[in-house]
């Protein structure tokens, strides 16, 4: 006869116990026991198999991204650099077609200041009537608009960088140089002077000379 197929599992042997002394304090001699070399390595194990997955290479990637910090913090210095030259460039070129324009300007204001000391001459005579009246006025309009201011009037002191001082005399009624009569009118454009302005100037008088002291 066959024995009935039995269902129970078979028997497992159970590991045996280790019952391990990890007091580092020797409870018969008292003294402090020497570090267990295998019990070191045991724990350094079993904090490798801590690790978790995908963490191997930390701290290769924390390098790589330092790097990457890096880099990135050069190309936004140079683009901050390279932004400042261009605002430093449009705004020279800006400047320069400023100055170009009004040496233009003035360089055809130049050439009209011969008509300018006509109509002023046909002023003072009174012969600025009529249509030829209205001609001037608009004419000295649209000067002005372009930027041509007149230099020199009756009363302010004397510059020499603006005025030409053709006829000089002396008064006590002036403390210093003044502009007493304006012979032809001076121009300038912004900074640019296209013509000094010839005038009489009147300077203060001489003070009285002291008499000499000494032996006749």
């Amino acid at each position: 006869m066959s024995r009935p197929n039995d269902s129970r599992p078979p028997h497992r042997q159970r590991p045996p116990v280790v019952m391990r002394d990890n007091r580092r304090i020797d409870p018969v001699t008292l003294q402090l026991r020497k570090p267990d070399r295998t019990a070191a390595e045991r724990k350094t194990k079993q904090a490798q198999d801590r690790v978790l997955p995908g963490t191997e290479h930390a701290p290769e990637e924390a390098g790589r991204a330092a790097d990457l910090e890096t880099q990135l913090g050069e190309r936004i210095a140079d683009l901050q650099r390279l932004k400042a030259e261009y605002d430093n460039y449009r705004k020279r070129v800006r400047r320069d077609r400023l100055a170009i324009r009004e040496i233009a300007v003035a360089n055809v204001l130049a050439g009209l200041l011969p008509v300018l000391d006509a109509i002023d001459r046909a002023r003072e005579h009174g012969e600025v009537t009529g249509g030829f009246k209205a001609v001037a006025d608009v004419l000295g309009d649209r000067l002005a608009g372009l930027g041509l201011e007149k230099v020199g009037e009756p009363g302010e002191p004397f510059d020499p960088a603006r005025h030409e001082a053709v006829i000089h005399e002396r008064s006590d009624a002036v403390e210093q140089p003044t502009c007493t009569t304006v012979l032809r009118r001076g121009y300038q454009v912004g900074q640019h002077l296209l013509r000094p302005a010839e005038v009489s100037v009147t300077g203060p008088a001489d003070p009285p000379q002291k008499p000499r002291s000494g032996l006749a």
